[in-house]
């Protein structure tokens, strides 16, 4: 195999490995956008839960239910 061929192969090789890398790249910076917008809808349910059981949780001056 001459010279020029293992350049050329390395050139193609290169050239393919930097298109595979930009993808995984592209990919990569989606999931963390969606794992961003994952974590805000958690924080948010979080915060409406917490805001929900002190409206209609159980107060601690109520008397336990008679079968307690």
């Amino acid at each position: 195999m001459s010279l020029e061929l293992r350049i050329a192969d390395l050139e193609s090789r290169l050239a393919f490995q930097d298109d595979t890398i930009q993808t995984l790249n592209d990919v990569l910076v989606e999931q963390q956008k969606a794992v961003d917008r994952l974590q805000l809808q958690v924080a948010a349910l979080a915060k409406r839960q917490e805001e929900l059981l002190g409206q209609f949780g159980p107060s601690e001056d109520e008397a336990p239910p008679p079968h307690y």
